[in-house]
């Protein structure tokens, strides 16, 4: 199951068209819709509270915030300034920590560690 918020939907509108096409290739029965909440929010700018990012990465933060209380199993991102970093995941999952919330793993598409051909 592939989880999608808003705030994806909203990102995908300026991606490469090859982005989208990978998306749009996504049967609907394997997509989870979510929405933002309070509580993922208030997630969010707790990260930029923190510091793990500047106030200019929200909604890098939303992302992050919107995986972690839809307990998503891996958050698949192609930004590796400001999602797919070591020391930005260890942000991430120390605020996830002290606010009792669960590590959220987070990985890039490449070399194929999460999307991959089954043949």
């Amino acid at each position: 199951m592939i989880i999608v918020s808003g705030v994806l939907e909203g990102e995908l509108e300026g991606a490469p068209q090859h982005v989208r096409d990978f998306f749009d290739s996504i049967p609907e029965s394997q997509i989870e819709r979510v929405v933002s909440t309070d509580e993922s929010d208030a997630l969010a700018e707790r990260y930029i509270a923190e510091k793990v990012v500047g106030e200019s990465s929200l909604n890098d933060c939303r992302h992050v915030a919107l995986a972690t209380i839809y307990k998503a199993d891996v958050l698949v991102s192609w930004n590796c300034k400001h999602i797919v970093n070591v020391e930005r995941g260890k942000g991430y999952n120390s605020v996830n920590e002290k606010l009792g919330y669960p590590r959220i793993e987070i990985r890039t598409p490449y070399p194929y560690e999460v999307i991959h051909d089954e043949a």
